[in-house]
């Protein structure tokens, strides 16, 4: 169950607009009230202001959550598990405390205070830990009211803050036409092909990368000279089995190979795109390898889930049984296949990572 940064838009725009709200924090003497709520993406537009220091809503200034402060804080939601506002967002973003209390406000979401496990130099204790938020579907409580969940005998143990690392990446002149905007989406695109082929080389499968992309340098080679990687779709038997296959999926950003029998994943990579071509490659490639059983999977930002389900659901592209993988996902499996040596696991983990669209 993923929690998204429309659903939470759309709870703070349940809030009162002509309510003042106190912080979760009791010593914190300011008022806060949202002004206007912007939907289905954002921003939200709060005031903010402190009565002990003589000043009132309408003397005070208009201020914005921004979509990717939400969005951060969404993508780090799941059920049941505390998190802390402060250490998701770090130092950014002033109107920290102002979201984390909105959210508070939302009927999903309580405040607790878990454990906090410490380890020092092999000495572990059990420390009164910091204000969390727990986010618990099956439990609303009425909107507006700030409320405690006591969670006694729960405990966090920290781990330290993961980040994904693309080190010199080189992209060919001719893959951006459209000039420097056009040069950040080739660049985030392909990114996430690396990650693709990373994790499945780290899987045992070979990897196709579409036939464009194959002159991208990263650290210093081309796609084509990577080991595992599929240099002709005509080569593989599962394709060459079919005519017209291999032409049909030419262009699609990432097919996984298992042996010489099995595709494990068709993938195509949609960054800024309508998604509507990426499936129209895939149903392509479907047409020409009907008995092939397959995952056809949409990877794309962590903001366009709502996208890739409205556009996978039309009935020209059902048959596909699509699947959506988030960019939040492909990359927390790609940290995992290069910090730890993965050995005997199946194509079936892929499911944990990747969403069904279909019911």
């Amino acid at each position: 169950m993923k929690y998204t940064a429309y659903r939470m838009i759309e709870a703070i725009s349940s809030l009162s607009r002509n309510k003042d709200f106190g912080y979760i924090n009791p010593h914190t003497p300011g008022r806060i009230r949202v002004d206007d709520v912007i939907l289905p993406s954002g921003p939200v537009y709060i005031r903010r202001w402190n009565p002990g220091k003589s000043q009132e809503y309408s003397s005070s200034r208009t201020e914005s959550i921004s979509a990717e402060m939400i969005w951060r804080v969404s993508n780090a939601i799941n059920p049941g598990e505390p998190f802390n506002i402060d250490r998701i967002l770090g130092a950014s973003y002033n109107t920290r405390s102002v979201l984390e209390t909105l959210i508070a406000l939302t009927p999903e979401f309580y405040y607790c205070y878990p454990g906090r496990i410490k380890d020092i130099n092999g000495i572990t204790s059990t420390e009164h830990g910091h204000k969390h938020l727990i986010w618990l579907p099956g439990e609303p409580h009425a909107p507006g009211i700030l409320t405690e969940k006591k969670v006694s005998g729960m405990e966090i143990s920290e781990i330290p803050a993961r980040f994904v690392t693309y080190d010199d990446l080189v992209m060919p002149e001719d893959i951006f036409p459209g000039g420097a905007s056009d040069i950040e989406t080739a660049r985030r695109h392909t990114q996430i092909q690396i990650a693709l082929y990373v994790i499945g080389f780290q899987l045992g499968f070979q990897t196709y990368i579409a036939r464009n992309d194959r002159g991208i340098i990263y650290k210093g080679k081309t796609f084509a000279e990577y080991p595992g990687i599929v240099a002709n779709l005509s080569a593989q038997n599962i394709i060459s089995a079919f005519p017209g296959a291999s032409e049909a999926g030419a262009f699609i950003d990432c097919i996984w190979f298992d042996g010489v029998r099995y595709i494990p994943a068709v993938i195509e990579v949609e960054h800024t795109t309508g998604i509507t071509s990426g499936l129209t490659r895939m149903k392509g490639l479907q047409d020409k390898i009907p008995a092939v059983n397959t995952r056809y999977v949409v990877a794309a930002p962590d903001s366009e889930r709502e996208k890739v389900i409205h556009e996978a659901s039309r009935e020209q592209f059902t048959s596909l049984d699509a699947r959506y993988f988030p960019y939040s996902s492909v990359e927390e499996l790609y940290y995992i296949c290069t910090h730890r040596n993965l050995r005997g696991v199946t194509h079936e983990f892929l499911d944990c990572y990747i969403e069904r669209i279909s019911a």
